[in-house]
């Protein structure tokens, strides 16, 4: 039962915070004029898969150079908070959606992007974990 609440909370904690990241990210990019490669571009998704990558890389670095990482830790804070934070499911849809209304360019673009710089994301959270 104890994983359970802590997976609900995190799950919980983490899909309200992708919410606001998202929007607000694609509120910025839309005051700012910051849409250039277009306005359908999932700018906030993006930002959001990008900011979750450096944040479990962040803290896997921590765990290998500090004995803080139990159980529940790991429920809460990796399957909960950065498993509902992290939208790898909608990142695939938006891809798809921008492939199949003629948008191939885009799709490909938020693939390649969020491929690449997730996996530098990552790579940057855990040195600096180190």
């Amino acid at each position: 039962m104890k994983a359970f609440l802590l997976v609900a909370f995190g799950g919980a904690s983490g899909a309200l915070l992708r919410w606001f990241v998202a929007g607000g990210v694609d509120w910025l990019v839309g005051k700012t004029g910051g849409a250039a490669i277009g306005p359908k571009f999932p700018w906030g998704i993006l930002a959001a898969n990008l900011l979750g990558c450096l944040v479990i890389g962040l803290l896997y670095g921590l765990a290998e150079t500090r004995d803080w990482l139990t159980d529940a830790t790991r429920w809460l804070l990796f399957v909960g908070f950065l498993g509902s934070f992290t939208t790898f499911s909608t990142f695939g849809w938006n891809s798809f959606e921008l492939i199949r209304e003629g948008h191939l360019g885009m799709g490909l673009a938020n693939v390649g992007a969020s491929v690449i710089l997730g996996l530098l994301c990552v790579w940057v959270g855990y040195a600096m974990g180190r």
